[in-house]
C-alpha cells in the first residue's frame, strides 16, 4: 500500500513539473523577436540603378520598349547618374541622406515611366525579313550591354537614338513604296546598321561601365 501511495503521489508532481517547463519554453519563444516583422532594408542607390537598367534591358529584349522610348528612359537615367556623381564629388565620395532621398524620388518617377512605356501600345515590331532581323540583332546586343553593365545609360541613349533614326528612315521608305523597300534602300539601311554595329562594339569595349555604388 505504501508503494502505491508513493507512485500516485510522484506522478502528478512530475506532470506538473513538465507542464511548467513547457510553459516557460513557449513564453521564451513567443517573446523572441520575429524575423518576419523586421522591416525590409531599403535598396542602395547603386542597387536601384542596377534594377532600373535590368528592367530597361528586359524591355528592349522583349520588344516592349521601342528605340525611342529606350533612348528617352536612358537619357533620364544618365541625368540621375550625373547628378549622383556630382553629389559624391562634393561630399568626399558619399551622399547625404537628403541627396539619397532626392535620387530615390527621381528613380521612382523613372520607374513609373518604364512601366508605362513597357505596357503601352507601342512595341518594336521587327518582322521576318533581313532588315527586321538586323534591327532585332542590334537591339539584342544593346540589351546585353545594358544587362552586363558594359553600356552606360548615356551610351545606351546615343545608340538607341541612332537606331531610332534608322527606324524612322525605314518607316518613311516603306510608306513611299507601298510597304516595301527598294534594293538601294536596303543597301543604305544595311550600311547605316554596319556603322551602328561598330559603335555598339566600341561602346561595349571602352573604359566606361556601369559600376553600382552604395
Amino acid at each position: 500500500m505504501s508503494v502505491n501511495f508513493s507512485k500516485w503521489t510522484i506522478l502528478p508532481a512530475a506532470v506538473l513539473l513538465l507542464g511548467t517547463v513547457a510553459m516557460a519554453q513557449d513564453t521564451s519563444t513567443s517573446s523572441a523577436p520575429s524575423t518576419t516583422s523586421t522591416p525590409a532594408q531599403q535598396p542602395t542607390v547603386g542597387q536601384r540603378k542596377e534594377n532600373q537598367q535590368d528592367r530597361i534591358a528586359n524591355g528592349v529584349k522583349s520588344g516592349q520598349l521601342t528605340a525611342g522610348e529606350t533612348a528617352h528612359l536612358e537619357s533620364k537615367e544618365a541625368a540621375i547618374n550625373g547628378e549622383t556623381r556630382a553629389d559624391r564629388a562634393a561630399n568626399g565620395g558619399k551622399l547625404t541622406s537628403a541627396e539619397k532621398q532626392q535620387i530615390n524620388k527621381q528613380q521612382n518617377q523613372v520607374s513609373k515611366q518604364i512601366y508605362n512605356d513597357k505596357h503601352n501600345a507601342n512595341a518594336a515590331h521587327y518582322g521576318n525579313n533581313e532588315v527586321g532581323q538586323r534591327r532585332e540583332n542590334q537591339q539584342d546586343r544593346i540589351a546585353q550591354g545594358i544587362k552586363s553593365g558594359q553600356l552606360t545609360a548615356g551610351e545606351t541613349a546615343k545608340l538607341e537614338n541612332q537606331q531610332r533614326g534608322i527606324n524612322q528612315q525605314v518607316k518613311a521608305d516603306r510608306q513611299a513604296n507601298g510597304g516595301k523597300l527598294t534594293q538601294g534602300e536596303k543597301q543604305q539601311i544595311n550600311k547605316e546598321q554596319n556603322a551602328s554595329s561598330k559603335n555598339i562594339y566600341n561602346k561595349k569595349h571602352n573604359a566606361n561601365t556601369q559600376h553600382p555604388k552604395k
